[in-house]
């Protein structure tokens, strides 16, 4: 299974050592914590706890923020024709599992959940465009609608990756019965490889581009609506871009380390080299800048600005008792990874690079519990950080970990096909998938 002298691996040498069960303990640990979080929601659901529903928010906009934002970069590596990412990337379109879920996660935010979380529901907004926008049915159904769009567009386009490497493949003796019957319909009218090869290169190009649109939109509106707007006199036109990709970034730090793991799990490292790691760490290394570049932007803007209705929002963090809190985030996200990943060395070790990702994995989460709860609890005098923002976390954790590890059991780990077929690079030309013939330059 070597990959030295150049040599391409067989699609049966490529699945054979990506088959490997992910180990029980995965599912049961990840369900006792699902079940722990749900009985933690319920209690505090049925109990009238206001602080389980700003939990549920805020935990919601942090994993899905970051599977959403997963699926967008496995997007942006067709709209690239990137082929350094094959061997990986579907460890990072396991992110899409999460998705259904989120959505209706979000249905018992907005609907159940309403008055328990949006300050509009019981407070008037101070001006009448806004009295306009926050109105419940229009809020309600815009946001399913976005979100929704954005869920269809990454399950279509995962699908079609998926089906690529299902259909050109026969089910193993004794392969996971979860997802089998998924993967049988992946191979009904599953046709010649290379015009498969061709035509979903083709469809997934223009999802790829739709998908990317719906991602920068859609998250914009879901930002505004889920987060600023629990400030009724707050607004930032960055502020959309911050949130979004903040997921970003922690869809990239997670995806590196799960590659990591991955790889020894697995003991696939002809297949996954260093070469993946250091390029991973220069993209981790990349986005941090980026995020701490749009992070200075908006306070800089806002703070030369001197506007009461925006200078508020930044004040309030930056006092007791959230200043320790803002003061983590921008250490943990930004100061820690970017200095620590200067080095080559840095990122393709497994130690520092799990360190650095986990720095910003929690400094999110720390981020969107403070994009929602200072605006929830404005005369607060100590954090309301305990039992039901953590009990919901692991909820999410488990939920997110049930999704991610049931994917990756029901379908071939990497791009078997697009690795080993004889035709894997003709698609960097592209063709008139019925015809086959090369398409002018134009088209």
């Amino acid at each position: 299974m070597s990959l030295h002298e150049g040599r391409v691996p067989t699609r049966e040498e490529v699945l054979a050592a990506t088959s490997r069960p992910l180990p029980r303990a995965v599912f049961l640990v990840s369900g006792i914590l699902a079940a722990i979080g749900t009985i933690v929601f319920l209690i505090g659901a049925v109990t009238r706890q206001d602080r389980v529903w700003h939990a549920m928010l805020s935990n919601w906009l942090f994993f899905t923020t970051v599977s959403s934002a997963g699926v967008a970069f496995v997007a942006a590596q067709r709209i690239t024709t990137a082929r350094w990412s094959r061997p990986i990337i579907r460890f990072l379109e396991g992110y899409v599992a999460f998705l259904p879920v989120a959505l209706l996660l979000l249905i018992v935010i907005l609907v159940p959940g309403q008055h328990h979380i949006f300050p509009w529901t019981h407070e008037t907004p101070p001006v009448a465009e806004k009295r306009l926008y926050l109105e419940p049915t229009f809020f309600v159904v815009r946001n399913l609608v976005a979100f929704g769009i954005i869920t269809a567009l990454s399950l279509w386009f995962i699908y079609t990756s998926v089906r690529l490497d299902v259909g050109a493949t026969t089910e193993a003796a004794g392969a996971a019965r979860r997802g089998r019957g998924l993967r049988e319909r992946m191979r009904r009218n599953f046709r010649e490889e290379r015009r498969e090869i061709h035509s979903t290169h083709s469809l997934q190009g223009k999802l790829a581009v739709w998908l990317a649109l719906a991602f920068g939109f859609g998250w914009s509106v879901l930002a505004y609506d889920l987060s600023m707007a629990l400030d009724l006199h707050f607004q930032s036109t960055l502020y959309g871009w911050w949130v979004f990709m903040g997921g970003w970034v922690v869809a990239l730090m997670s995806f590196t380390v799960l590659v990591m793991w991955w790889r020894r799990y697995l003991d696939v490292y002809d297949l996954i080299t260093e070469d993946h790691f250091h390029d991973l760490g220069k993209l981790c290394f990349a986005f941090t800048a980026f995020w701490g570049y749009l992070t200075f932007g908006q306070y800089l803007i806002i703070w030369y600005g001197n506007l009461g209705e925006e200078t508020h929002w930044m004040h309030h963090r930056l006092t007791a008792p959230w200043r320790p809190l803002t003061l983590a985030v921008v250490f943990l996200m930004f100061v820690l990874p970017f200095f620590g990943l200067l080095s080559r060395a840095a990122k393709v070790y497994l130690p520092t690079m799990a360190l650095f990702a986990a720095s910003s994995i929690v400094g999110l989460w720390l981020h969107r519990y403070l994009e929602v709860f200072p605006s929830l609890h404005p005369d607060a005098t100590s954090a309301p950080l305990g039992f039901w923002e953590l009990g919901v976390t692991l909820g999410y954790l488990g939920i997110w970990g049930l999704c991610y590890a049931t994917f990756m059991e029901a379908v071939p780990r990497m791009r078997a096909t697009l690795m080993t077929s004889p035709f894997r690079d003709e698609v960097q030309v592209p063709v008139d998938a019925e015809t086959m013939l090369p398409l002018p330059a134009h088209e």
